[in-house]
């Protein structure tokens, strides 16, 4: 049995080079949405809306803010699985990982009313817009992120303090 890993793959494009003007765009709405939004929430949401989309770089990302911002490791490992471990999260929390797997997974049809619903019972409504807008843009951040392969792993906490 061999240790070796295998190699990293090649980026398509360094997108935000080619297009600067939506990469600072994307910047400014992403720092608009995140105002107001609990900053452990954010990164619960950021995280699982980038292992529905397979987004590796923002999984990678986002892990490692939240790690550094002090969230449990637990907390982060039982995020793919949190309908079975419900009891690492507040109820306030897993109605906005519900509604990010809603929004996210579009394909399932529309955001169903009692997910709506169970988001609007623990959120305000000023809240509650900012966290779709949160949820809206972290699919964005991991369709540019996933459609160029943005390579994994070089990510460390901090680095991009607007994304």
């Amino acid at each position: 049995m061999t240790n070796e890993t295998n190699h990293e793959h090649t980026p398509r494009m360094e997108w935000s080079t080619h297009a600067p003007e939506v990469y600072k765009a994307m910047v400014r709405l992403d720092a608009a949405a995140r105002q107001g939004v609990d900053p452990t929430l954010l990164e619960l949401v950021k995280i699982r809306a980038s292992q529905l989309n397979h987004c590796a770089f923002c999984l990678d990302m986002h892990t490692k803010d939240a790690l550094a911002a002090g969230e449990s490791v637990d907390r982060i490992i039982q995020l793919s699985a949190w309908e079975e471990s419900r009891h690492f999260y507040t109820a306030r929390e897993l109605a906005a990982i519900e509604l990010t797997e809603a929004v996210t997974v579009l394909t399932n049809g529309f955001v169903p009313d009692e997910v709506y619903e169970r988001a609007a019972k623990q959120f305000e409504e000023a809240e509650l817009a900012q966290l779709i807008a949160t949820i809206t843009v972290i699919n964005a951040w991991n369709r540019f992120a996933v459609t160029t392969r943005m390579v994994p792993g070089h990510y460390t906490p901090g680095q991009y303090t607007n994304h």
